[in-house]
């Protein structure tokens, strides 16, 4: 069997590897730009297929302003705090019940993860339904502002 050397090996290290002048073969500009250059020119059959949606408008946007964070807090939270606020003065006893307003404490919802023990009478702008029946349940109140 023969066994040619290829031309690749004969080449080595010639500077134009058999392309002659060096300019002709070298840079993105003989390979058709970089990345996605000339996605809507040259290259427009592959954008076609491979990224169609790479051209245009494409869904919406909500302006921030419009957008509120809502502030929250599990039930548990003010099981495990509700000693510190009274003592903050921020909450108070009223009989049995725990009186929080957990707008003073800078949030806007009252959500039920965790389990309480203690009676409260929680006032919220929002509650979530379990937070409700959790609160309900240990014979507190949930009042909505």
């Amino acid at each position: 069997m023969i066994r040619t050397k290829r031309k690749i090996n004969k080449l080595r290290g010639s500077r134009s590897n058999g392309g002659g002048c060096t300019k002709k073969r070298r840079g993105a500009g003989n390979k058709g730009g970089k990345g996605k250059a000339g996605a809507g020119k040259q290259h427009w059959t592959w954008t076609v297929i491979h990224d169609p949606d790479h051209f245009g408008k494409h869904g919406f946007k909500r302006p921030q302003k419009m957008i509120k964070k809502v502030n929250t807090v599990n039930l548990s939270y003010l099981e495990e705090k509700a000693d510190d606020l009274i003592a903050d003065g921020k909450a108070s006893m009223d009989g049995d019940a725990i009186v929080i307003d957990v707008t003073e404490l800078g949030y806007d919802k009252v959500l039920a993860k965790g389990k309480i023990s203690k009676t409260f009478k929680i006032s919220a702008p929002k509650f979530s339904a379990s937070a409700i029946e959790k609160i309900e349940e240990v014979g507190g109140e949930a009042i909505e502002l």
